[in-house]
């Protein structure tokens, strides 16, 4: 089914954006598009499968999907009884990005499941095909609106978002070209960028070559900002429009991370924020798949720590509901400068 065609009915302009969700804004799962106000609680950044070997080595044929999906099924069946809906996969291409076992995950846990798009760069390159190097950033990005209109990989499954990622400190030409990339794409598919970052200097250079493209801050999602210390620096960028994610939520760290969220809110700027574990990791080649992180420290955990802390219920579903629905709502946000 031409699923690009319904979509094009949704795109809407940064304009028409709130803090609630979008009128008829929708989400792309590996089973297909559906309306944003069904993705209820989600967990924002997760990985099912990953693969470190190699951009040169990688192959679908080193695991076996019946096998994953015996493993990891408890921890998908987990998350769903506690009334989690959706888990946004964040596994790029030549890492494990498998959408197949995605949808297989889908089909058996009932859980809305997104994956992405997009090159990954950070690791110096490690991950990066050999095309990559050789590419415009206007060809990278016609490779991915590809994957976008017609499914990846001759599965017919679409990417719900643009996943890159970069080296902690300034920006190379590589991962300007990556990051350009990511704004074309943008441009013509309305998907959400989510760049594996860190540190606000490359946070904020994204930004700014996003911006000199005419998107808005608003496409972009700042990955592992936690590993950023100074929090006056989450506050730029989020007034400027762009999500912050705080995605490696453990047991061992959950103090930290409510210090970082009482002071988001305290600015009035939960509406800008995103929560996650980076849980998961199975990886191929270790007995039983490694060492599988779970999904429910948030919440189990995490969300009743907020509570005891000043937080409300309302700002729990700002955090878990509202926040994800309209980060990863397809539209395109342009800037002022288009």
């Amino acid at each position: 089914m031409k699923h690009w065609l319904l979509i094009g009915i949704f795109i809407l302009g940064y304009g028409m954006l709130s803090k609630g969700l979008c009128q008829n804004s929708i989400i792309m799962t590996v089973s297909g598009p559906i309306p944003a106000a069904q993705m209820g609680k989600t967990l924002i950044h997760e990985h099912i499968l990953v693969d470190f070997i190699g951009a040169d080595s990688i192959s679908s044929s080193r695991w076996d999907k019946e096998q994953v999906l015996e493993t990891v099924s408890p921890y998908a069946d987990e998350i769903a009884a506690f009334d989690i809906n959706t888990l946004i996969e964040c596994t790029p291409a030549y890492l494990g990005r498998d959408p197949e076992l995605l949808l297989a995950l889908s089909k058996k846990s009932g859980l809305n499941i997104l994956t992405n798009t997009g090159y990954y760069g950070a690791v110096n390159n490690k991950y990066l095909p050999e095309k990559a190097f050789d590419l415009s950033a206007k060809e990278l990005a016609a490779i991915w609106i590809a994957e976008w209109e017609s499914g990846i990989e001759n599965t017919g499954i679409k990417p719900g978002f643009i996943k890159i990622g970069v080296n902690s400190d300034s920006l190379s030409d590589m991962h300007q070209k990556l990051i350009r990339a990511a704004g074309l794409t943008h441009k013509q598919t309305g998907l959400t960028i989510a760049s594996h970052t860190g540190p606000y200097v490359p946070a904020s250079q994204q930004v700014a070559l996003l911006k000199e493209i005419g998107v808005h801050p608003s496409a972009f999602i700042w990955v592992h900002a936690q590993n950023e210390s100074n929090m006056e620096n989450y506050s730029r960028l989020a007034h400027e429009g762009a999500w912050i994610s705080l995605d490696g939520i453990q047991p061992s760290n959950q103090v930290e991370y409510l210090k970082k969220l009482k002071f988001l809110k305290e600015r009035g700027l939960l509406d800008r924020i995103l929560i996650s574990h980076d849980g998961g990791w199975y990886s191929p080649g270790e007995e039983n798949g490694g060492n599988f992180r779970e999904y429910t420290t948030i919440s189990r955990e995490f969300i009743p720590l907020l509570l005891e802390n000043g937080f409300t219920k309302a700002d729990i579903r700002q955090l878990m509901v509202s926040n994800p629905a309209n980060a990863f709502s397809i539209g395109i946000k342009f800037s002022k400068n288009d």
